[in-house]
């Protein structure tokens, strides 16, 4: 082995070394919390027609209709959460569901609660990010299954 391909090796090898544990403990904290908020805080109310979230969505005319739709995806989204293989994309979705809750929040409601969206958006990256090889993991098994059926 020369020396020039020592300090890749090394690079490497540091690279792909695990986090620690105290950071892979609170992640997982982090993305059981926000999965919690999401299935029970977020989507319950409006799967279950509480009457807070029945008046929100018939003030923006949605009806009951966008809001079973938008509860269903809260809830798919808090589960996934908490999905090992599923983390990182429904970060990702969550965080675009939110995008749409902070234009909806500045153009039609004009509530006090305008940047709650756009604040879970940044622990919602963080988990997209650090969970990133869960997506590569993912699409690895979703190419080898397509392969097969063809």
């Amino acid at each position: 082995m020369s020396e020039t391909t020592l300090p890749l090796a090394a690079t490497a090898q540091a690279a792909a070394a695990p986090r620690s544990r105290r950071a892979r403990i609170s992640l997982t904290a982090l993305q059981v919390v926000l999965g919690l908020f999401y299935a029970f805080a977020s989507a319950l109310p409006k799967l279950i027609a509480h009457p807070s979230a029945t008046e929100s969505f018939d003030k923006l005319g949605w009806g009951h209709t966008g809001m079973y739709i938008i509860g269903a995806l809260e809830l798919a989204g808090g589960i996934a959460l908490l999905i090992p293989l599923l983390d990182s994309v429904a970060a990702v979705a969550l965080s675009a569901l939110m995008v749409g809750a902070f234009i909806v929040n500045v153009t039609v409601v004009h509530g006090p609660y305008v940047a709650t969206p756009l604040i879970l958006i940044l622990p919602l990256a963080l988990i997209a990010w650090a969970r990133r090889g869960h997506t590569t993991e993912l699409l690895r098994l979703v190419r080898r299954r397509a392969g097969r059926r063809v």
